[in-house]
């Protein structure tokens, strides 16, 4: 079986996620690391390459596809790079910091028929597959509502050991903490009502004291569909965050409702009443020991399994460019609303 071979662009926490995710692969291999500060602590740790130069890394014969793990604004030059040096992409998400950039990676992707994906590994999460399953079985009818919890108290992050400069959280050039963790509810809300944002109306706050940038949004979102959704992200709790809310949907259809907990149980309500339908083992992703344990990680392998489905040509569920784009679109078109006071109309997808 011909392996995979992978580089990877940024050495912080996912570059060290998406690492453990190829050397579990068996028909993937680790072969080289550029980019930031623990990329040598990281190639030693798994036995790759490091390499101080990132062209020097796309210019490696021996690598086939790179994943990009970098801070958000990164992301569009290093993915162009490895497009310019024939080098299939997985970008994570956001996959850009402008709709823009976003048409300029699908652009450079097509132009050499290479595989773009985005990381959107919450589409392999147990619970969060079964809810898409159970709505397009039509479970639950058709979605008409649904709310979105995302409050993150970000000093178990900080506190967990992960090391590391968490300034580009802060910079300007990342855009907020909107577009960092609202792709991942857009991209799940998209599959589950089968159609895209139409119309946005938001507010965006900076809560957090001496900070540049918003850290917390509350929304209003319609589907093409018809359907309406309410979002609430947020970095800014002062203490860890309420019980079972750090990602939830309540998902409300013409006959029946879902409450969709990625990281605990997925409940289905319908003319049989509440009941359980699947549960998802704890993800443990609050400490460095136990984000890279199995739970945790087998999402991003059956993720990065299916970018490899992706490039040779078999059936697959990883996210692609215009899904990463879409995510984008929403993100900006929230902060835009807030910034107009009005209500924004987001482009359709191209």
């Amino acid at each position: 079986m011909k392996k995979m071979r992978f580089g990877i662009i940024g050495s912080g926490f996912m570059g060290r996620t998406h690492a453990e995710a190829v050397r579990r692969l068996p028909n993937a291999e680790l072969v080289a690391v550029s980019g930031g500060s623990r990329a040598p602590a990281l190639a030693e740790r798994y036995g790759m390459a490091f390499e101080p130069d990132q062209a020097a890394l796309l210019r490696r014969s021996d690598i086939d596809a790179i994943v990009v793990t970098t801070p958000h604004h990164l992301h569009v030059e290093e993915a162009l790079a490895a497009f310019a040096a024939g080098k299939h992409v997985m970008v994570e998400k956001p996959m850009a910091t402008t709709v823009a950039d976003c048409d300029k990676m699908i652009a450079a992707a097509k132009a050499k028929s290479l595989t773009l994906a985005v990381g959107y590994q919450q589409r392999f999460r147990v619970n969060n597959a079964r809810a898409c399953a159970l709505i397009h079985e039509g479970a639950i009818g058709k979605v008409l509502a649904v709310q979105v919890s995302m409050p993150m108290f970000a000093g178990t992050i900080k506190a967990g050991g992960f090391g590391g400069n968490w300034a580009w959280w802060n910079d300007p050039a990342s855009v907020g903490h909107l577009i960092n963790s609202a792709p991942h509810a857009i991209d799940l809300l998209r599959r589950f009502t089968g159609s895209d944002v139409v119309t946005v109306s938001a507010f965006s706050r900076t809560l957090l004291p001496d900070l540049a940038v918003e850290d917390t949004t509350l929304a209003l979102l319609e589907f093409s569909n018809g359907a309406i959704c309410s979002l609430f992200s947020s970095r800014a709790l002062p203490a860890p965050s309420f019980p079972g809310e750090d990602f939830r949907f309540r998902i409300t259809g013409s006959s029946g409702l879902i409450d969709l907990d990625p990281y605990a149980e997925l409940r289905l309500s319908d003319a049989q009443g509440w009941r359980v339908v699947s549960q998802q083992p704890p993800v443990k992703h609050e400490g460095a020991d136990t984000a890279f344990a199995d739970v945790r990680m087998q999402a991003y392998c059956d993720q990065l399994a299916a970018f490899i489905d992706e490039i040779v040509g078999r059936p697959n569920n990883v996210g692609t460019g215009a899904d990463g784009r879409a995510g984008v679109v929403a993100c900006l078109a929230m902060l835009e609303s807030s910034a107009g006071k009005r209500w924004v109309f987001p482009e359709k997808p191209k």
